[in-house]
């Protein structure tokens, strides 16, 4: 028999999710800005986020460690304990490949994710196998239905970011791959990378999963985006590269021009963070 806080807890990720699963069809498109640890994810919600997701890479560099899957799991865990600490709204956590080649350890890790708070994740292929992506969907949606919680998964394939395929076979391999992963029981499709209007139309209309997309220089406005079927858009790490970038400058002016300008250039319009972390 469940504890009382065992209770509690599934309720409240039976709840969140549900919240999570809804922004993916509302008729809208929902832009995630991606957050690296509790204060940028509070600020995102501060600034009208409706959900949370996070940067592998932004969370890595924030604990001292390169992106792919270099940071020990526990930190990980800790990083999204915090995250779902601060804010009142969705988290979904970049996971990227789970971690372990193993489907039943993936599995795990991803249970002790929401156990942590997180209601949904990104799972990548990478230069794997599309079946083994596959078999790690399955036995994620398998531990949850087990264990009594809800996590939406975005399987994320890198066909485009790797350059698996050709260009002309981009298309044809990620419908592939999403029907693939959908007959998994994924809830999402990610294809990083993809800047073609036209290819996401018919991705977006091919397969029946949520359509994410990456935010890249050039890419399209959300507006175009979602009229091209897309259902979700992701910052990835792009804001916490614009933080480290404004550090840079105002690092690199204070020392070498012993000015101090850019620092509360850049700090212009920010709300009291103090305030913010003590008033969820």
């Amino acid at each position: 028999m469940k504890s009382g806080a065992d209770m509690s807890q599934s309720h409240s990720n039976k709840d969140r999710a549900a919240r999570f699963r809804a922004l993916h069809n509302d008729g809208s498109i929902l832009v995630l800005p991606n957050a690296w640890d509790a204060g940028s994810a509070r600020l995102a919600e501060d600034c009208g986020a409706r959900a949370i997701a996070t940067s592998s890479a932004a969370v890595c560099w924030a604990h001292g460690y390169a992106d792919g899957e270099t940071m020990p799991t526990a930190i990980l865990l800790a990083a999204t304990a915090e995250i779902v600490r601060a804010v009142n709204i969705p988290v979904s956590v970049d996971s990227e490949a789970g971690f372990s080649s193993d489907p039943e350890a993936v599995a795990d890790f991803v249970i002790a994710l929401a156990r942590a708070g997180a209601v949904g994740i990104n799972l990548e292929d990478g230069i794997a196998p599309p079946d083994l992506l596959a078999a790690k969907i399955a036995a994620i949606k398998s531990a949850c239905e087990r264990e009594g919680v809800d996590v939406f998964v975005n399987a994320r394939t890198d066909i485009v970011l790797k350059r698996l395929v050709p260009p002309e076979d981009v298309v044809r391999e990620a419908i592939a791959r999403g029907e693939r992963y959908l007959d998994a029981d994924a809830d999402g499709l990610f294809v990083p990378a993809l800047t073609d209007l036209a290819a996401m139309d018919a991705i977006a209309q091919a397969v029946d999963l949520p359509l994410n997309i990456l935010t890249r220089p050039g890419l399209a406005p959300v507006s175009e985006l979602k009229a091209a079927g897309v259902r979700r858009v992701s910052a990835g790490a792009g804001i916490g590269m614009a933080a480290l970038g404004a550090a840079c400058r105002a690092t690199k002016e204070l020392l070498e021009k012993g000015r101090y300008d850019a620092m509360y250039t850049d700090a212009d319009g920010m709300p009291n963070m103090n305030t913010l972390l003590t008033h969820k």
